[in-house]
């Protein structure tokens, strides 16, 4: 396992901690650009690999049946915050398709709009399983069910009708066979894989080429325009994937993953890239992932963009000291395919 150290944490201009992972960088054929460490390092794809979680429902033209707009079809590929707009959109989606909050089986958390806020839900509060933030992923799952006669209430088995599909697609938009992907159980109780990080590179690679894949075309573009047209609905208020959509509108796909995995796909430059922190902290995610993007001259400069307070991070104390900084300290290297 070759992994190596992309990002470190300084406190009085020493080092005081250091996050080790990896990096690929693909074009769309697949082909290895850059990478740091491993760049198949095998990595549990968690909540990135939500938008070909969907692509079953839409090959089998469920968006259309149940008239699923863009602003659902961008809450399928979420892993949203919670907030009203999210929640009253899932809420919606479940509606048309005669199912409600009780037929999810994604589980309950509190919003993940207080996290970013650092604050306490207000007292008495109470929340459901339209708050959890693969709700949206879920409401799709049921719409599929739905569609196709499957049964509800296990939708989330690995042998479901459904899970098969999800688990075919995702194998054919990353280039590997169903079989040698690693399975293991995510946070909202489906399936999830785990793949060589240049694999996942690629499938957000294809995934930003929207019309022009050679297999999924129109519904590519369909699921790319969704999330670029309402990026705050993939994500939501003050959140990181939103502030990389929102750099360069309509242009860069972002979608994060538990455990520190980052993944963009640059339509203008027929890009994928994928970073994982070995160490599960997304506080040297972000700085690495744009680390990587100015190295490949994607983004000269992060100062005046929405990526600003990211991408070198300044650490304080609880009486507002400075006290250091995160920041990405690897090179990457280019590769020739």
């Amino acid at each position: 396992m070759m992994l190596a150290p992309l990002v470190e944490v300084i406190r009085g201009g020493r080092l005081e901690s250091l996050h080790y992972g990896a990096v690929a960088v693909v074009n769309a054929r697949g082909d290895l650009l850059y990478h740091a460490g491993d760049p198949d390092f095998l990595t549990f794809t968690r909540s990135t690999i939500k938008p070909f979680q969907a692509l079953p429902f839409l090959r089998a033209g469920g968006h259309e049946k149940f008239g699923f707009d863009s602003r659902e079809l961008a809450l399928m590929c979420a892993s949203h915050s919670g907030e009203a707009m999210h929640t009253q959109t899932v809420e919606g989606m479940l509606r048309k398709v005669g199912c409600d909050e009780h037929h999810l089986r994604c589980g309950c958390h509190v919003p993940m709009h207080f996290t970013v806020q650092d604050k306490a839900p207000p007292a008495g509060a109470t929340f459901n399983q339209l708050h959890n933030n693969c709700s949206g992923k879920h409401a799709g799952f049921l719409a599929y069910c739905v569609q196709n006669g499957h049964p509800l209430d296990n939708y989330v088995e690995p042998a479901h009708p459904l899970q098969q599909a999800v688990r075919d697609s995702i194998a054919e938009v990353a280039g590997m066979s169903p079989s040698d992907m690693a399975m293991g159980i995510d946070g909202c109780s489906a399936p999830n894989y785990g793949l060589p990080l240049s694999r996942l590179a690629h499938t957000y690679a294809r995934l930003a080429q929207g019309d022009q894949d050679p297999h999924y075309g129109s519904l590519m573009g369909e699921l790319f325009r969704a999330m670029t047209l309402h990026p705050e609905l993939v994500s939501g208020t003050g959140r990181s994937d939103l502030a990389f959509m929102q750099t360069v509108p309509g242009d860069w796909v972002a979608k994060i993953g538990a455990e520190a995995v980052q993944v963009i796909g640059i339509r203008s430059a027929g890009i994928g890239i994928a970073v994982k922190i070995a160490d599960g902290s997304t506080r040297g995610l972000f700085p690495a992932t744009i680390s990587v993007l100015q190295q490949i001259g994607i983004l000269p400069s992060a100062e005046a963009t929405p990526l600003a307070p990211w991408a070198r991070p300044q650490l304080h104390n609880f009486r507002g000291l400075h006290t250091g900084e995160v920041r990405a300290t690897f090179t990457l290297t280019k590769d020739k395919f």
